[in-house]
């Protein structure tokens, strides 16, 4: 069992395969997305990673929380969330995931909190159909009706669907397919809606209903070693090998 990773809704588009057809995505953003500290099973019982993500100011973060980045060297992060991991998925703190942590054709669990919708009805909160518009009805057109029962049990059992506040909940998005991945901007572009409004902060991780994806690194896609594997630095002594043998045979 792999880590998730912290991003950032930035909105909806769309994306064009090679035979043409669009297909609708949501655009998540990794922003500095660090492992913060550890949780093993000698000192907590359990064993988990936890990550930073974003960037807060100073006066917003409470000293505790504080010295608490300070430990890991890290920067001041705006969001912080635990993942249980398995014994062999442990990460050095400070280390940074990358957008590769995923690849395309995988299936992720989007978790968020749903946009708010203040106070609604019962129509627009549950989908009821409503009174009628004549035969008797006045007023009361888009009220849900009867709430309880006679005399006994004299009184309205709780979770009864009525009018209330709606939206604002936390709510999981699961088998949901990553379409692309952008290692240097550090975008996932997950295939149609996921909870939240822009700019909220999600939590995105393997599903847990299929099995992991075959080429998903494990036990995360780093970013240094991302940098490390570039094939451009590979190639880079080849060239100047090749450089000064065209410069002798120009020569001679």
């Amino acid at each position: 069992m792999r880590t998730g990773v912290i991003a950032k809704k930035v909105g909806m588009t769309r994306l064009f395969q090679e035979d043409g057809r669009h297909v609708p995505v949501t655009v998540l953003a990794l922003e500095d997305c660090q492992v913060v500290s550890v949780r093993t099973e000698e000192r907590d019982g359990y064993v988990a990673v936890q990550l930073g993500a974003g960037e807060a100011k100073q006066k917003n973060v409470a000293k505790p929380q504080r010295e608490h980045f300070a430990k890991a060297e890290v920067p001041l992060k705006a969001r912080v969330a635990e993942f249980r991991v398995a014994d062999d998925a442990l990460l050095d703190v400070g280390a940074t995931i990358a957008a590769s942590h995923f690849v395309p054709g995988q299936l992720v669990d989007v978790a968020g909190h749903t946009q708010g919708k203040g106070f609604q009805g019962a129509m627009r909160r549950w989908g009821f159909g409503g009174m009628r518009a004549t035969h008797g009805v006045s007023i009361s057109h888009r009220a849900h009706g009867s709430t309880g029962n006679r005399q006994d049990p004299g009184k309205v059992f709780k979770n009864k669907k009525m009018a209330g506040h709606m939206g604002d909940r936390q709510r999981t998005q699961q088998n949901l397919e990553i379409v692309r991945v952008d290692d240097e901007r550090g975008l996932i572009f997950v295939k149609g809606s996921v909870p939240g409004s822009k700019n909220a902060w999600l939590t995105v991780s393997d599903a847990v209903k299929v099995a992991r994806h075959a080429e998903a690194p494990y036990p995360a896609g780093l970013k240094q070693a991302a940098n490390t594997n570039e094939p451009v630095v590979a190639d880079t002594p080849a060239e100047e090998t090749a450089a000064p043998e065209a410069t002798e045979g120009q020569e001679g």
